[in-house]
């Protein structure tokens, strides 16, 4: 990347208001799902909505991940339109979660809550595509720039937490919209990206880039690490609480994961290896990580193994982003991020039905196969690391 010496004063300045902007945003973007992700079912509960109903309701959004949220990140491609899209997408998302909000009865909830997920879900891919362009633009690192999202979930999480204790739960509602609310109006700061009009929009559309065989192994290799994640979101915490630990260590233990992913985040702009490389190391942490949590380890190994959470989960991400900066053009990266989490969305809703059969019968032996998808990842990818790095970058693609 431009080191920042040759980068002209005024650029200088832009670059630093769009880093110091969007990590804003993305702080508030992972905010809302710290908020969501653990008390929207203890909202849905409170106000009587029954399990077979929660069970429904809060599968909505990764169906949304491989329907919908390829074609809302297409038309906002098309539209050359990423930041207009994601100010769209953000404030219909806060007037979703308000609508929700008045709202009891199941029917209405899941399908106020199916519109909202639609525009909801594309925020992130987006934000990860609109944040590349300006990585590419100014010389910046995403790193650095990601971290506050992780951040901000365990804040979000934590404040959360601690308001269950102060207002009841049928106001919780009003916390993840408020936090939507928020996200809306800093997305307003966001800065516009310039269209480059040397680039054909229609040149590389979205067929060419399904038929890029190094495209499908990065959103392939990178869909199995995080797919092998699905066991471990869905069971660890059950499977903790059953092996006699408390709510607060379960608590420390996922912040420890967290805590680690934004370290890397943090160093990750000191990186030297390729980005192929860098999915390679993520994807055989993966195995180490799941093959010693099926052994149900005592708490101290447990703690050090969840410190692998900046690898599996943060490595992933950084060397996948590095990858779809070099090897996706620009004008057609919000498309790209679409596929990314279509393939993840898929590939993770099939591990997660998989797991709770396997995990049904076996317990903490379903980490097996979770360590199998990742090591199926790291071949993948080793095999198409030549292809990847030395394939000539795209000049659309900033690389």
């Amino acid at each position: 990347m431009t080191s920042e010496s040759q980068i002209p004063i005024a650029s200088q300045i832009a670059a630093k208001r769009f880093a110091t902007r969007l990590a804003l945003f993305y702080g508030t973007l992972f905010g809302l799902v710290g908020t969501h992700l653990p008390f929207f079912p203890v909202w849905l509960k409170a106000v009587g909505i029954d399990a077979s109903w929660i069970g429904i309701i809060t599968a909505v959004p990764s169906v949304t991940r491989f329907t919908v949220l390829p074609f809302i990140t297409g038309f906002a491609e098309k539209r050359q339109s990423l930041r207009g899209a994601i100010i769209a997408t953000a404030f219909v998302s806060a007037l979703g979660f308000s609508i929700i909000g008045t709202l009891h009865q199941p029917l209405a909830v899941l399908l106020v809550y199916a519109v909202t997920a639609c525009l909801w879900t594309p925020m992130t891919p987006l934000t990860d595509a609109y944040a590349l362009k300006g990585v590419s633009r100014y010389g910046l690192n995403y790193g650095p720039l990601r971290l506050w999202g992780s951040a901000a979930f365990v804040v979000g999480a934590l404040a959360c937490g601690l308001l269950v204790d102060v207002i009841a739960a049928k106001h919780l509602i009003w916390v993840i919209a408020t936090v939507a609310a928020l996200g809306a109006l800093v997305s307003l700061g966001l800065q516009p990206l310039e269209i480059a009009k040397t680039v054909p929009v229609a040149a590389s559309g979205a067929a060419a880039l399904l038929r890029e065989p190094g495209f499908l192994v990065i959103i392939v290799a990178a869909a199995l690490i995080q797919g092998s994640h699905a066991a471990y979101y869905t069971f660890a915490s059950i499977a903790w609480q059953n092996s006699g630990l408390g709510g607060l260590t379960i608590a420390g233990l996922w912040a420890l994961g967290v805590i680690a992913e934004i370290v890397v985040f943090a160093l990750s702009p000191r990186f030297t290896l390729s980005p192929a490389n860098l999915v390679v190391i993520a994807a055989l942490s993966a195995v180490a990580r799941w093959l010693i949590t099926a052994q149900e380890p005592p708490v101290p190994v447990l703690a050090v193994v969840q410190l692998a959470h900046g690898l599996t989960f943060g490595l992933t991400q950084i060397g996948t982003m590095g990858l779809m900066v070099r090897h996706v053009p620009g004008h057609v990266m919000a498309r790209g991020q679409g596929y990314l989490a279509a393939c993840t969305g898929i590939v993770t809703s099939i591990a997660s039905v998989l797991s709770g059969a396997v995990y049904a019968r076996h317990g903490q032996g379903v980490y097996y196969i979770m360590a199998a998808m990742a090591l199926a990842s790291a071949v993948v990818m080793w095999l198409a690391r030549h292809r990847l790095e030395h394939q000539p970058h795209n000049a659309a693609s900033g690389g």
